[in-house]
């Protein structure tokens, strides 16, 4: 009969429904296996098939790991909390919560109608009180350990918006959406003091098995530098001004020193002559986004304050600059500039006429041109009682002298910031903090108040979920965030006294810090987890999603986590011990002189390049990442219609090497098709026979189970499954046996599970395939009798010959030498020497 997957599918879905099948469970007499997708945001447009193949990835490996006989954790959940369901609450006037909850019902029949096999009684949702009670609680944690506090920072405010921006969000001062004016000013926010964690987060990604370019976006983002911190005396005053330079060896050629426009040292230090530049220049930089103002390639601007510096090495005066390319959130606030050795301290000083000093020589001697920045080490010059001194020996020397002077000393500094946790938007997690309120009157009727933001208090443990306000008007405007408008909600009596609660809520972020250890425990109402199962599932064996969270949600998780570790809750000190990202989905986009866009089936892709139309005409063509902001995105509704969830599945892990991107083809799908199909055939074929003795293909039944389980254990899915199509078609081709056809049906089925289980009845087994045993291989069955050994002469290849495996070299050798091609070319020559490389290559050097 012919294989209908618009039966198959729904009937193997609802079994599996039925008998519970993908529930948790736990024996601990077996090995644990937790696998993770990075959670989804649910929004209105649904899952697109680059979704999907991050998901499909870790259901196969779960499958297969059942198979193997693990106890297994892939659970599924939603990150609901966040901007983008607020802006269409405001847009449409339909709460955040009911477009959350239809979109969370779509992605769930989505994701079932794929056939992934999440236990969803452990389905967790940021937005559930259930569960950000104990975000909240962790918060609580945090600001008991002091690593939650306020602070007062410069931010991108955007009057217009009514909400402060990312530096992302800035463009030359205007808004990205709307291009209104962003101005920068301060403002209360809520900070989480990550830096405390910098050296434990750089030094335990040693831990970990994640892909070596995320690990360089963590260390370069977390950023340790090794160097000195060096105090300046302002000229005449009994002010100073500390640097950090990872450069000590270099102070001798500092020429000028530079302050952020914010320092808090620049209105002492401006000479009246120069007040009004430096005013204005202030007020210039208020406008940039730090990102703007950091950009290498913009160019230098800054304002001389009339203050001068003394270099503690030499005693030179040097004058004191502000320029917005140093940031007073960054370090000290300050630098001193060696034009020689820096490219942006060249650029400025050649920009104003600024001295430019050598202070470090090439090791062999070479001149340098002053044109240009010498940044590499080398020996010191012009630097008194370092002269001569290599670059490394120079640093440890000077940093000695300015310590013994007492006005430096080593110093290690991070790129990183501490993590603003403040948004002053509606849609997210209320910050359990209040504060008094320094006023006798009912504020909530008008009566004058003042909140005292100096005496943050807790809200109690026993008082969460500290839920949101119920408005009806979601719209950002006022810089404390939307929840000043709750009045009733913010101001409340305790003990006869007025307090006022916190009007930010807490970024998207907070929700995705610590999901992994929920689903452990998702109905938990007494504690954030039962210890026992933490330290049953443990670490997540294999977190899987997109390369754009390989910095911030990575970072952040861990610091939470690790905050955890050292509160005794969790019993590893990193939450995810393997890491890989998923390659991107790239969508075909093309336009003809219509501006109509058109399928990929419907051109004719050509290996050069070339885009053409049926008729011969050119077509521009671009390919982008499918994203539904791009409105590029394949529905896998639309292919699980058409060819089933079990060929999405495998055309999903056949496009290409899963961490590499990969074009969305949709006539390479039929393939996929053919060979679901063809497998189906070899099922029928044999669904009542019973197995002959010979076993004619046993080699290549052990070869393709150890190539589908290496390629596993390696996540090497597209040649797993082309190891599964060259499989069927040698049975197809010479004949399968039972034991052949059950192998098939076993390997596809992490794969193709509605296949394999209709497979599995058809062949008049019991149960499920899940619960079968995965097939195993004998190693000697996997090695060829028979092999090929190539023959070169003079290192150019000159034949082979078809060989078994236990030849002897002189064996070889003879019958290598008559090959007649070889004969051939040996004409007239002296043979000089024979190398034989057993089982390999016969090398015949005759010169």
């Amino acid at each position: 009969m012919p294989y209908d997957h618009r039966s198959i599918e729904p009937k193997w879905q609802a079994r599996w429904n039925e008998s519970g099948l993908h529930k948790t469970t736990f024996d601990p007499s077996r090995p644990k296996f937790y696998a993770l997708d990075m959670f989804p945001y649910p929004s209105g447009a649904g899952l697109h098939v680059g979704h999907c193949e991050g998901y499909a990835a870790t259901d196969i490996i779960t499958r297969w790991k059942r198979m193997q006989g693990f106890n297994v954790l892939h659970p599924m959940g939603w990150d609901a909390f966040g901007l983008p369901a607020e802006n269409y609450a405001i847009k449409t006037g339909i709460h955040p919560r009911e477009t959350t909850a239809t979109a969370i019902a779509n992605f769930r029949r989505q994701i079932d109608s794929v056939g992934f096999a999440y236990d969803w009684d452990r389905e967790i949702n940021t937005t559930d009180p259930g569960y950000f009670k104990w975000t909240q609680w962790i918060f609580l944690q945090l600001f008991k350990k002091g690593l939650a506090f306020q602070s007062e920072i410069a931010v991108n405010w955007c009057p217009a918006l009514g909400t402060v921006l990312a530096n992302e969000e800035v463009i030359n001062g205007k808004s990205e959406i709307g291009n209104h004016p962003v101005v920068r000013q301060p403002l209360r926010q809520w900070m989480l003091r990550i830096t405390a964690y910098a050296d434990r987060l750089l030094s335990d990604l040693d831990q970990v098995d994640w892909p070596d370019s995320t690990l360089a976006m963590q260390r370069n983002w977390i950023g340790r530098s090794e160097g000195a911190e060096v105090t300046f005396n302002v000229d005449g005053t009994n002010d100073e001004l500390r640097v950090f330079t990872t450069r000590p060896d270099t102070l001798a050629g500092a020429t000028y020193m530079v302050m952020a426009p914010e320092h808090a040292l620049v209105a002492k230090i401006t000479t009246p002559a120069q007040a009004a530049e430096v005013a204005a220049y202030q007020q210039a930089a208020r406008l940039k986004s730090d990102m703007e103002r950091t950009e290498l390639a913009k160019e230098k601007s800054g304002a001389f304050t009339g203050g001068f510096a003394i270099n503690p090495v030499n005693g030179a005066r040097i004058p004191i600059w502000i320029a917005d390319y140093v940031l007073s959130g960054y370090g000290t606030g300050a630098i001193m500039a060696v034009p020689a050795h820096d490219e942006r301290d060249h650029a400025f000083a050649t920009k104003f006429g600024l001295p430019i000093i050598q202070v470090v020589a090439p090791t062999n001697g070479a001149a340098i041109d002053l044109s240009v920045a010498f940044v590499e080490e080398g020996i010191a010059v012009n630097s008194g009682s370092l002269d001569g001194l290599p670059t490394q020996e120079a640093k440890r020397k000077m940093t000695a002298e300015l310590q013994a002077k007492g006005q430096g000393k080593g110093a290690v500094t991070y790129r990183l910031r501490d993590w603003v946790f403040s948004r002053q938007r509606y849609w997210g997690e209320p910050i359990p903090i209040y504060f008094p309120v320094k006023t006798e009157g009912d504020p909530r009727q008008g009566a004058a108040y003042e909140v005292d933001y100096s005496q943050p208090i807790a809200v109690e443990e026993s008082e969460l979920p500290l839920r949101l306000p119920e408005l009806e008007d979601y719209r950002p405007g006022d810089p404390q965030g939307v929840l000043v408008k709750a009045l009733d909600w913010r101001f409340f009596q305790k003990d006869g006294k007025w307090f006022a609660r916190e009007t930010n809520t807490m970024p998207q972020w907070a929700g995705s810090c610590w999901y992994h250890l929920r689903y452990m425990d998702p109905q938990n109402s007494d504690q954030i987890f039962a210890p026992q199962i933490e330290k049953n599932w443990g670490q997540v064996d294999l977190y899987v999603g997109g390369a754009e969270h390989a910095v911030l949600h990575l970072l952040y998780a861990r610091f939470w986590h690790k905050v955890l570790f050292d509160l005794g809750y969790v019993s590893s000190s990193e939450p995810f011990k393997k890491l890989r990202h998923q390659g991107t989905v790239l969508a075909f986009t093309y336009q003809d002189a219509g501006e109509h866009y058109h399928a990929l089936e419907d051109i004719d892709l050509r290996p050069e390049g070339a885009f053409l139309k049926a008729t011969g005409e050119a077509l521009s063509v671009s390919v982008q990442k499918m994203a539904k902001s791009k409105l590029n995105g394949v529905n896998p509704d639309d292919v699980v219609k058409e060819h089933g969830a079990d060929v999405l599945r495998l055309y999903e892990m056949f496009m290409g090497e899963f961490e590499l991107p990969k074009p969305w083809d949709a006539r390479a799908i039929e393939g996929c098709n053919r060979f679901l199909r063809r497998s189906w055939r070899l099922v029928e074929e044999w669904k009542a026979e019973t197995a002959p003795q010979d076993d004619p293909n046993a080699r290549i039944r052990h070869k393709t189970i150890k190539r589908v389980t290496n390629d596993l254990e390696r996540m090497q899915f597209n040649t797993a499954v082309a190891a599964m199509m060259e499989y069927v078609n040698a049975l197809t081709s010479k004949g399968a046996t039972r034991e052949d056809v059950v192998t098939l049906v076993k390997l596809a089925g992490p794969y193709a599970p509605h296949f394999a289980d209709e497979a599995w009845e058809t062949l008049g087994e019991k149960g499920f395939l899940i619960e079968q045993t995965w097939p195993t291989f004998d190693e000697a069955m996997t090695i060829d009798d028979i092999i090929t050994m190539a023959i070169q002469i003079n290192g150019k290849m000159r034949g082979s010959i078809e060989v078994s495996r236990m030849i002897s070299p002189a064996e070889a050798e003879a019958l290598a030498m008559q090959q007649p091609n070889v004969q051939k070319h040996l004409e007239g020559k002296t043979v000089r020497k024979i190398v034989v490389v057993p089982g390999k290559i016969v090398n015949i050097v005759a010169p």
